[in-house]
């Protein structure tokens, strides 16, 4: 089957995840762009699984207030590299990951008695396709380091 370069590129704008992959998975669900993000998806799980073993030394402090000024987050995003906590995908995830523990107040990171307290397990609140965990999968697999997230606190008045 001969995949279209445009759907390559719109999956590649996308995802950032090279032409090649991109033209892979295409080809691997039969041109589906929808598939395909799902199949690199997957493929992602995989690389940032590898990657979770590398130590984290740097990162950033990100604090996010809510709105109405009723509610605030501080929140540690640890990474391997001072280069990639400075990259504007890093920064967008800090703020992410802030808003969606001021929007849904999680206790855990990623153990508790069920989904709605465990951050990780939390459908994203800007994509609930995906969890919270997800989110850190596809940004570790985009900016080729490992990404963890570090003690968070929400305050509320």
């Amino acid at each position: 089957m001969k995949i279209d370069a445009k759907i390559v590129q719109k999956l590649r704008q996308m995802t950032g995840v090279s032409v090649m992959k991109c033209k892979e998975a295409l080809t691997a669900v039969q041109g589906d762009l929808d598939k395909a993000v799902l199949e690199l998806r997957k493929q992602g799980q995989a690389g940032a699984e590898k990657k979770s073993q590398r130590s984290v030394k740097e990162g950033m402090i990100f604090s996010y207030i809510h709105g109405n000024g009723k509610i605030g987050v501080l929140l540690k995003l640890y990474t391997e590299t001072d280069f990639v906590s400075k990259n504007s995908e890093f920064q967008e995830l800090g703020h992410d990951i802030a808003m969606q523990i001021a929007a849904t107040d999680p206790k855990y990171l990623d153990k508790g008695a069920d989904k709605e307290n465990a951050l990780l397990l939390q459908e994203f609140i800007k994509d609930p396709q995906i969890t919270v965990g997800d989110l850190l999968k596809d940004k570790i697999n985009k900016l080729g380091e490992n990404i963890k997230i570090g003690e968070f606190i929400r305050y509320e008045l």
